[in-house]
């Protein structure tokens, strides 16, 4: 049975938050009200919902039994559209500042009455609480993790984790992570009026974006380990796969804000925001662990590859047929929603303007068209809420996203500087040029940034210099595409796969080596990394006539466990024979995984390649086939239905 407290009359008047803090034998749910102002409902899942849970056993995960049945539009996502109205900044900073304040208050209410069920004898005298000591549970689960004592610690402090079991364990500490980032959230939102000069202020905003990005993985990653309630299944959100993935995102979340964090000055803002962001790092990547320990642990177990042999040139199957027909149909045979030209002959003059118009947390795919042209707009970004959003251009070097933006030029974060971003799962993008024209000087310059899950960037031009295209989480597919680049050109902790794309090496600037990817991967349990298979490594123009002046590698360890493979690729013979190169010293030798498998071409020849402990030269086809688009982004599940043609296995 649950018992509520303070039930909601009105959902246009009120905040709905559930928290599910549990006593172990009875869930409570807590509403917190907003009385005094007429606001949609906001809660760390954006949608509403109630759902009996007490802790019990976690299912195990069974291939194609208990995925979601439409991954691209998860159960936590409202059916309702938007109007297209936009909010306020100081607005947006209020809405964040009561969902998150109701996140505290919720989460203060709901531990006390916890802690009252559980100090009350069954006589219903009064009982004194003693300072817990550690069950055989919390020992066995905290000894998985990398950050051990503030594992105990945080399970210790939690009400009910006395009684609870190894697999309770993982929903209480996802719980307990989602209502920590919560009220970093807050107290985070409340120094938003605090002067910042240029460059503090876009590393703060971009804390803000990732800890509400993280609350929402954390949401949907809480109620897809839900325990089952009376050997009945509760309403899961989402697959052991999908919960790797929002985990590793949350953490990539933490770890890019508290990068942007690094490179400000000492200041009052950054003193605070390290205060409040303390532990957040460290206690995701021990959800992670556990999450992962309780998965069998190794993040390529439990993967569907029965379609590899099947669908062998079709998309991933988390696209429908509907979805594979839009990416191969012409443009002039697809009905589009909203149509975007210059010209002021379709819906929108300018691609801001149709990304309001797009309705939130669609469950059907939105088309926008953007005729050939030239569009440079300021902040260009599809937003978490954006789901299921399809741009199609009218070709390569026809409609040109642009800008100009850079670390240098504009004292920002390079996560500031992108052309275009997009963290809107389902995003697509088909037939067009992403490019930052800022030149090498300029140093870190985005091109194109995607952070969306289940994304797809299809027959797409990505130009730059530096940090051209930021793969920053979550799962990405690109196809056919040409990459340029000099420095670190394709980097971030996504889990991607590139498939018969083109890389072109650039000329960079005077005594610059280029490193064609820098992943980053910061810890073991994280299910991400680069998988570059069947493509082409290239000199452009500018470089095959100085090459000999410039090395180019294959990539470099931008964290501690970066992970980047390629396979069945050409490689020109710019590529220099060592293939890899350090990022500072001896910085991840023995904890990075660099593989190639069965590469050709020139600059392909492994027998001068580094001897470093994480390099190997993959020899199997079972090693070769966990990078595959059907085992490392579990692409048979959802490409196919994006209709981008794929390879889901090592070859037809």
């Amino acid at each position: 049975m649950t018992e509520t407290l303070s039930p909601p009359t009105s959902t246009s008047q009120q905040l709905l938050l559930l928290l599910p803090l549990y006593y172990y034998s009875r869930p409570i749910y807590i509403y917190a009200h907003n009385h005094t102002q007429n606001l949609p409902i906001i809660t760390p899942f954006d949608y509403h919902l109630k759902i009996n849970m007490e802790y019990g056993r976690l299912g195990k995960y069974q291939p194609g039994k208990n995925r979601p049945d439409a991954p691209l539009t998860p159960g936590i996502y409202s059916s309702h559209s938007s109007s297209g109205s936009t909010t306020h900044p100081r607005s947006k900073i209020k809405l964040l500042l009561i969902f998150a304040f109701t996140l505290i208050v919720a989460s203060v209410v709901s531990v006390g009455l916890v802690v009252r069920l559980r100090t009350k004898p069954p006589g219903g005298g009064s009982q004194s609480i003693s300072h817990p000591r550690p069950t055989e549970a919390m020992s066995r689960v905290c000894g998985r993790t990398r950050y051990q004592n503030l594992c105990m610690k945080s399970l210790l402090d939690f009400p009910g984790s006395q009684s609870a079991s190894d697999k309770d364990m993982i929903h209480i500490s996802v719980n307990m992570t989602l209502q920590r980032v919560g009220k970093a959230l807050y107290t985070s939102a409340g120094i938003s009026n605090v002067q910042m000069d240029t460059r503090v202020r876009s590393a703060y905003e971009d804390c803000l974006e990732l800890l509400e990005d993280s609350v929402d993985q954390l949401s949907r990653s809480l109620f897809s380990v839900a325990p089952s309630v009376g050997g009945k299944s509760g309403q899961h959100v989402g697959s052991t796969q999908d919960v790797m993935t929002w985990l590793s995102a949350a953490l990539t979340n933490q770890d890019t804000c508290t990068d942007g964090l690094s490179e400000v000055e000492n200041g009052y803002v950054k003193r605070q925001m390290e205060e409040k962001l303390k532990d957040l790092s460290q206690l995701v990547s021990n959800c992670l662990a556990i999450y992962a320990a309780a998965s069998d642990g190794d993040d390529f177990n439990g993967v569907p590859i029965q379609h590899r042999r099947r669908r062998l040139m079709s998309f991933p199957k988390w696209l429908s047929r509907k979805e594979r027909m839009l990416l191969q149909l012409p443009v002039t045979a697809i009905q589009a929603d909203i149509v975007v030209s210059q010209d002021g002959n379709g819906t929108c003059k300018t691609i801001t303007e149709a990304i309001k118009k797009a309705p939130q947390y669609s469950s059907r795919r939105i088309i926008i068209y953007v005729k050939a042209g030239r569009y440079e707009e300021n902040n260009l970004k599809v937003g978490r809420k954006k789901t299921n959003l399809m741009f199609i251009g009218d070709g390569k070097g026809k409609t040109v996203i642009t800008g100009g933006v850079s670390v240098v030029a504009n004292n920002v974060t390079t996560f500031h500087t992108a052309s275009f971003a997009a963290t809107g799962a389902g995003f697509i993008a088909r037939d067009m040029t992403f490019e930052n024209y800022a030149g090498p000087a300029k140093h870190q310059a985005v091109a194109l940034r995607v952070g969306a899950d289940h994304a797809v960037v299809y027959r797409c031009n990505i130009i730059g210099y530096q940090d051209t295209l930021y793969v920053h989480s979550q799962r990405q597919f690109f196809r056919e595409c040409d990459i340029y680049g000099s420095v670190d050109f394709i980097f971030g902790n996504a889990a991607v796969v590139f498939q018969n794309c083109s890389m072109y090496a650039r000329k960079p600037m005077p005594y610059q080596k280029i490193t064609i990817t820098a992943q980053n991967r910061k810890d073991p349990n994280q299910n991400t990394g680069i998988s570059i298979h069947a493509c082409r490594l290239l000199a452009q123009s500018d470089l095959e006539a100085s090459k000999g002046s410039f090395q180019t590698y294959l990539g470099r360890p931008w964290k501690l466990f970066s992970r980047t493979v390629y396979m069945l690729t050409y490689m020109g013979d710019h590529i220099h024979p060592r293939g890899w190169l350090e990022w500072n010293a001896t910085f991840a030798l023995d904890t990075l995984y660099y593989g190639e498998y069965m590469n050709y071409g020139p600059g392909g020849a492994i027998g001068q390649r580094v001897n470093w402990p994480g390099y190997r030269v993959i020899t199997t086809t079972v090693e070769a086939s966990r990078f595959t688009v059907a085992q490392f982004i579990y692409g048979s599940s959802w490409l196919p239905s994006t209709g981008v043609a794929f390879l889901a296995g090592l070859s037809e």
